[in-house]
């Protein structure tokens, strides 16, 4: 298996420290803070350790601090409600004594009932792309002059970028994302992992789009970027491991927040899963000015 890969479902098994009280490793991708879908999966991770027989539907949380990379983060699990068809759970995440994160997550029990979606945009194949760090090559050469959209490190993930914003458009320019991802390896046949892995793969491009707007005259160094909430619905099972088209636009910025939402589809043309979040998107002499 890709060791990225394999690395990163080392950080999805928790160790549990008591009946509703777990432990999860960290990780440090760049910038000196966790990646807020490590601690999403992980979060979900422990809500699920304490569920049986009901899926995931939705969940919604708040980054409330940056994650230490160097340190372990605990989870506290409240086990709110179990009712007949719905359980909810509630995950504050504990890091150096103090909330870095919590999240509310419902779960439903397998229920037939009407099926409906909207359909998935026309975009090309994934084989025929160029993965993400070369398109994004491609982009300097256009417009050298532009700052890159995407910060360049090792994933364990393969994007295939189907839609970019035009280097050479005027700005602003709509802020519109469309991206194929797949793990770079097989997983384990595991529902539970699997949705995990989806809550990881969530945070990835969305606060990339609420970016993409004139801030981005500036160099990505002179931006202050942070999730502060994100919100996310699983409609249909669907594997990590196989493509997934994610579509993230950002129709609104303002009060130095920008707004994205997404949709996940697989390659037959299921919804997925749908996203939404806002992230703080301001340049450093901004944060300057304001205090």
């Amino acid at each position: 298996m890709n060791p990225l890969l394999t690395d990163l479902l080392q950080v999805l098994k928790l160790e549990r420290l008591e009946v509703d009280l777990f432990r999860g490793e960290s990780r440090d991708p760049g910038g000196r803070r966790v990646f807020g879908g490590q601690v999403l999966g992980q979060a979900l991770a422990a809500a699920y350790a304490t569920i049986e027989g009901r899926q995931v539907h939705s969940l919604h949380a708040y980054f409330l601090r940056a994650g230490d990379p160097d340190h372990p983060i605990v989870y506290e699990v409240d086990r709110s409600r179990d009712g007949k068809s719905f359980s909810s759970r509630r995950v504050v995440a504990i890091q150096h004594g103090e909330q870095i994160f919590h999240m509310s997550a419902s779960f439903q029990t397998e229920q037939a009932a009407i099926d409906r979606q909207g359909e998935m945009p026309e975009v090309p194949d994934p084989e025929s792309l160029p993965d993400l760090m070369t398109a994004v090559e491609e982009l300097k050469r256009k417009a050298p002059d532009r700052p890159n959209p995407f910060r360049k490190h090792e994933h364990p993930f393969d994007f295939r970028p189907a839609e970019l914003p035009d280097p050479l458009a005027e700005i602003p320019r709509e802020p519109r994302i469309k991206v194929w991802i797949r793990l770079k390896d097989r997983v384990p046949d595991d529902p539970i992992l699997h949705q995990c892995l989806l809550a990881y793969t969530s945070d990835y491009f969305l606060l990339g789009a609420a970016s993409m707007d004139a801030r981005m005259t500036n160099e990505r160094e002179q931006l202050q970027m942070a999730s502060i909430d994100h919100a996310m619905w699983f409609h249909r099972p669907a594997r990590p491991d196989e493509w997934l088209l994610y579509v993230t636009d950002s129709p609104t910025a303002s009060g130095a927040r920008g707004f994205a939402r997404g949709s996940l589809f697989s390659r037959d043309g299921r919804l997925v899963a749908s996203t939404a979040q806002e992230g703080l998107v301001r340049r450093i002499g901004e944060v300057a000015q304001s205090r």
